[in-house]
């Protein structure tokens, strides 16, 4: 057997029955694994993959393995493995896996690093703490590596400050910013898969709940949109004069975060930032306030801070914590402040997943036949890429779109047409 570090490979009969679900609900990427299958593009090439473990990545890393390739996958949060699809992986589909729901940060660590050792060529990341650790580990282990890709907006912010910086060592693919991602994969998969990790975690109502929203970019967007679809009373915080103008033409109510901090019932950060909830925050909420994080990294609420503040705290459901201040008042923590919609439910649904890891593969494709030629910076997916995977979604979808005609074509590429 591959070497692995995984919970119980007793799970695998489990997790190979819900890899099988949601691959039924992942039409383009399917379509994809059989072309690679007949292709073998991807033949002999090392992948290096840091994502979170979970059905819909199963489906990519067997569609790259269908490729050709041979692949290494490690964790990309402590507490987002799915414990049976990583025995999966490894008793039927003989995939190194290093992952394990709840593991601790140095074992976290080593497990990357047990990815790293098997010499990548191409890495995979989501939020690139893959990319960072290797460039950490010296430059001389990044010859032999052809490019990368990355699948949140969190990784991009890193990596395109290693690129401002002149420290990123080779060229990496910004999956997260293809259209096919972004507005579908941030907005309707964060949206409702956050919503679904509260209501997993809580059981409690939204209807008619104050609701505030840190962060109005495609999650923030989508976030909103359900909460208020299930009766809550939207309020967003923003630092983008832009965003926060398309949120109040959203029809929501748009104020500083210490204003909202008085208001609100429950909180959700969507920023990618640091510290956005924090102590000045945590002296305004009212008694019972609930506090969770949809960004990538746990950094966004000031948990330091709030257990300074706090008398006590203490486990009062399964992935709530309760923090009771000096005067009394109660504050919930979901999920250890981690991104709740893989801590307490499943992420995304495969559906969305299907365009987001569509991109991963075919980005990946793209970097053994084009690598070479890159310089180390940040790419955009290609434009046909992102293209090709919308018009094998709506073909999935059995939705057909016009063309132009060639008349149309021709206007649309002339300058001399006035009035």
């Amino acid at each position: 057997m591959v070497e692995h570090d995984v919970r119980d490979l007793g799970l695998a009969a489990a997790g190979q029955a819900r890899i099988e679900w949601a691959e039924q609900f992942m039409p383009v990427l399917r379509s994809i694994r059989e072309r690679f299958a007949k292709e073998r593009p991807l033949e002999g090439f090392r992948i290096g993959a840091c994502l979170h473990v979970t059905t819909e990545t199963a489906v990519l890393m067997l569609a790259l393995q269908a490729g050709g390739a041979r692949i290494a996958l490690c964790a990309s949060n402590p507490l987002s493995t799915q414990d049976d699809v990583a025995a999966a992986l490894v008793k039927e589909h003989g995939l190194p896996v290093f992952a394990q729901k709840g593991e601790e940060t140095e074992r976290y660590y080593r497990h990357i690093q047990a990815v790293l050792a098997t010499a990548p060529q191409i890495t995979m990341d989501d939020g690139a703490d893959l990319v960072s650790t290797l460039h950490g580990a010296g430059r001389d282990r990044l010859a032999g590596v052809l490019g990368g890709t990355e699948e949140t907006t969190t990784g991009v912010i890193r990596l395109r400050a290693m690129e401002r910086q002149g420290v990123l060592g080779y060229p990496i693919v910004a999956v997260n910013d293809a259209q096919t991602k972004h507005l579908f994969d941030n907005r309707y998969g964060t949206g409702q898969s956050t919503i679904d990790g509260i209501l997993r975690s809580t059981n409690v109502l939204l209807a008619g709940k104050p609701f505030v929203i840190a962060g109005y970019g495609m999650c923030g967007r989508g976030l909103a949109a359900r909460a208020r679809g299930m009766g809550a009373h939207v309020i967003v915080a923003e630092t983008d004069p832009l965003r926060a103008l398309e949120a109040v033409m959203d029809g929501y109510r748009v104020l500083p975060l210490l204003e909202a901090a008085v208001e609100g019932e429950i909180f959700v950060t969507v920023t990618g930032n640091l510290h956005v909830l924090r102590r000045e925050h945590f002296l305004r909420m009212r008694d019972g306030a609930i506090v969770a994080n949809s960004g990538h990294f746990n950094v966004e609420i000031d948990l330091e801070a709030l257990a300074a503040l706090a008398r006590t705290r203490r486990t009062v459901r399964p992935l709530v914590e309760e923090y009771i201040l000096a005067d009394g008042r109660r504050i919930y923590v979901l999920g250890e402040g981690r991104l709740i919609n893989l801590v307490a439910a499943e992420g995304h649904p495969a559906a969305v997943m299907d365009m987001s890891f569509a991109n991963q593969a075919l980005s990946v494709e793209y970097l053994v036949r084009e690598g070479k030629g890159l310089e180390r910076r940040v790419y955009p997916v290609p434009a046909e890429i992102d293209r090709a995977i919308a018009r094998l979604k709506l073909q999935a979808m059995g939705v057909q779109v016009d063309e132009l005609t060639p008349e149309q074509q021709d206007y649309l590429a002339s300058w001399t047409h006035g009035t």
